[in-house]
């Protein structure tokens, strides 16, 4: 049985660490390094996706509203279980990005909001995390689809232009 199709709902870039996030309409992904204007850049972390209902969740059980660009993930998706994902693959658009696993939040999250930290520890709620095995253009509203992976190709990391290694 096919998994259900989602959505991108928002995009963030990271231009560098500990700096406020930018949102945009739409992103290059670039395989073996990450996003276009984002500071992550090689290794497994070069993507970092949150649900928009777990997002919802944690802020509830906070019992305030908050942005998702305080969670600092990159591509805010909707209809799709990222746990689900977790080893296998999403596709979105012409990209295919591995899932290596969840993100586990960190303590600055409590820099955004107290408790928010204990907040997104449950149930996937933190996001996960991947590499660009395939990339491409990355808009809102852009189709997400969980796929199976038959085999991963081997690739470079490659440098963003802009970002700092």
């Amino acid at each position: 049985m096919a998994e259900p199709m989602g959505a991108i709902e928002r995009i963030f870039l990271r231009p560098s660490a500990r700096t406020p996030v930018r949102e945009v309409r739409n992103t290059t992904a670039v395989a073996g390094a990450g996003l276009t204007g984002d500071h992550a850049g090689g290794g497994n972390r070069q993507v970092t996706l949150l649900d928009a209902t777990a997002w919802e969740a944690a802020c509830a059980e906070l019992g305030r509203e908050l942005s998702p660009g305080a969670r600092r993930a990159n591509l805010v998706t909707s209809g799709v279980d990222l746990a689900v994902a977790i080893g296998r693959g999403l596709r979105i658009g012409g990209c295919l990005i591995r899932v290596v696993a969840e993100t586990r939040p960190c303590r600055l999250m409590d820099d955004a909001a107290q408790g928010l930290q204990r907040a997104l520890d449950p149930d996937c709620r933190g996001g996960v995390y991947g590499r660009v095995l395939e990339g491409g253009e990355i808009a809102v509203g852009a189709v997400v689809e969980v796929v199976d992976l038959v085999s991963e190709p081997v690739q470079e990391s490659l440098p963003l232009a802009g970002v700092a290694s």
